[in-house]
């Protein structure tokens, strides 16, 4: 048996930076627990497989593995995994299979190895739980208990289909400079899978309004590079609030600055009649490898 892979660059224009997703080829007929070990052997964030959609009209339906588990439905993957269909298939639209449900995403050709995709968001985000204490988030965090916070926002938890402790920050020199207490972690962050998305305004860094880190040791991630499903959850708490007046805003988000694998998020969100009734996500994808799995 042998399985044609792509390795993406995703969350960028630039090889070598971003999110890398591995995205496999044709995997109709696989089990789960071969594609678990599949995405175990890449051991990077997530592994994509593309197989035949259920219906005729949609483009694919896609599985996505962490290396330790299944998600119903993640960001770069799906980004990916559109840029992916988008190049392939010559499309300015793709319609994706995920287990969350069916995800319609723009595509716009870069060159023959990269793009643009802009998916709505399958579910919109909402407030599942309240958060721990600041004092229990700045230990867990190694920050002082007055840096929690930033400008209006207070720290929540929020799910647009994988839950996260959305945590904001006073500024970037405290993003920077977290320290994680995993002794005190499952206290500070006991809801979903222990994912925390720590964010911050970044009003000095041009063509950014806001910077982000995502951990979930959970998850077997000490840190992701780009994290779509949580700056999809993070548009919950942020129409949630008065600043976000009624109409459309797109803000422009980074994350993995600290990793060395800078990330650019395009947030957009509508509300109407103070409600939220649209979200999206977008971003850029380069292929920078293929291969072939040979499993027999």
């Amino acid at each position: 048996m042998a399985l044609d892979y792509l390795l993406l660059d995703v969350f960028t224009r630039e090889r070598l930076q971003g999110n890398p997703l591995a995205v496999v080829l044709n995997a109709d007929g696989m089990r789960d627990a071969h594609m678990q070990a599949i995405a175990k052997e890449f051991n990077l964030s997530e592994t994509v497989f593309l197989t035949k959609p259920a219906a005729e009209r949609n483009s694919a339906a896609v599985r996505i593995f962490t290396p330790n588990q299944e998600l119903p439905f993640a960001g770069h993957p799906t980004i990916g995994a559109a840029i992916v269909l988008g190049l392939a298939n010559k499309a300015n639209a793709v319609r994706i299979e995920e287990k969350i449900g069916l995800i319609t995403a723009l595509f716009e050709r870069v060159d023959k190895n990269s793009g643009e995709a802009r998916f709505t968001l399958p579910q919109l985000p909402q407030q599942v739980a309240p958060s721990a204490d600041r004092f229990a988030i700045a230990l867990a965090l190694g920050i002082d208990p007055d840096e929690v916070g930033c400008g209006p926002y207070k720290p929540a938890v929020y799910s647009a289909g994988n839950v996260f402790h959305l945590v904001p920050v006073r500024d970037a020199g405290v993003l920077a400079r977290i320290e994680r207490n995993y002794g005190v972690w499952s206290h500070a962050f006991p809801h979903g899978r222990q994912a925390v998305y720590v964010f911050t305004q970044t009003p000095e860094e041009a063509d950014t309004d806001l910077g982000a880190r995502m951990f979930a040791p959970g998850m077997g991630m000490s840190e992701d590079p780009g994290t779509g499903s949580a700056a999809a959850a993070l548009i919950g708490l942020l129409a949630d609030h008065e600043t976000v007046a009624d109409g459309q805003v797109n803000l422009r988000l980074r994350q993995g600055l600290e990793m060395g694998r800078l990330c650019r998020i395009e947030i957009q969100l509508r509300k109407k009649n103070d409600v939220l009734d649209h979200g999206a996500i977008g971003g850029h994808a380069i292929i920078v490898g293929e291969g072939r799995l040979m499993l027999d």
